[in-house]
């Protein structure tokens, strides 16, 4: 079995690439750090680790990844690569916040699309899109980011429903996480005064339900009950809590 883990260097993407690996799978792990992959590559030793030094906030590069593994049966596809921007939209730079797009959304889209139509013809595959609680609702000072999730979150439900009504073998799972202690604090310039699930056990549950092919993963009893509370708010109330969160995360 052979796995592809985009930005698999840190956080959830190296906790997935330790499990699988531990599960005897071969991997596939791209990101930007050729040292940290590398590093991860030593660790996983027991298994066969190939890496790819890449860069999705360039859409051809999620095109050139696929054409240089498109002859390969890729079994599981994980795309976990993204970040956020924390500011008010009007500061945040507009180049950063292509960068995120470009990341978040473009080259996921790209790779979802090309991968699944392989796994469709095989009719045999699990796809996991690494999206967020962000992908619920709106989120002020972290505009593009949640905006980007709830476009992970919304693609990822249309195409598991498509399947299902086709009943295809092909498992599509949108993961949607809490804060989780990884170093997405650091590149957004945020941080949180809710405590962070373990990477490690956000990966292992992912899995688990990804397996029995769930379609929204939600890791966590606190964030379970405010997915199931949000529901009796308005959107008018939602962004206002949101805004408010946010507002509670100092820049650094």
């Amino acid at each position: 079995m052979k796995a592809l883990i985009t930005g698999a260097s840190s956080g959830i993407g190296r906790e997935f690439a330790r499990i699988l690996a531990s599960r005897g799978w071969d991997l596939i792990i791209a990101a930007r750090s050729t040292d940290k992959l590398n590093a991860l590559k030593d660790e996983l030793s027991v298994v066969n680790v190939r890496v790819i030094t890449i860069d999705l906030s360039r859409e051809e590069d999620a095109f050139d990844l696929y054409e240089h593994l498109c002859d390969e049966n890729i079994d599981m596809l994980i795309n976990n690569a993204g970040f956020g921007a924390y500011g008010e939209f009007e500061d945040v730079p507009l180049e950063r916040e292509l960068e995120l797009i470009h990341t978040n959304v473009c080259s996921l889209h790209i790779l979802t699309k090309l991968f699944l139509r392989d796994m469709i013809e095989r009719d045999s595959g699990t796809l996991i899109n690494v999206g967020s609680m962000a992908g619920f609702s709106s989120g002020p000072k972290l505009s593009a980011y949640y905006a980007s999730k709830n476009y992970v979150v919304r693609l990822t439900e249309a195409i598991h429903e498509e399947l299902r009504r086709k009943k295809s073998n092909v498992k599509v799972s949108v993961l949607c996480p809490g804060p989780v202690n990884t170093n997405f604090n650091d590149v957004a310039n945020v941080s949180f005064s809710v405590k962070g699930l373990d990477p490690r056990f956000v990966a292992e549950y992912a899995l688990k339900k990804a397996e029995k092919g769930k379609m929204v993963i939600i890791p966590g009893k606190l964030m379970k009950a405010a997915k199931f509370f949000e529901r009796f708010l308005s959107e008018k109330a939602l962004t206002k809590t949101s805004y408010d969160i946010q507002n509670s995360k100092s820049g650094k």
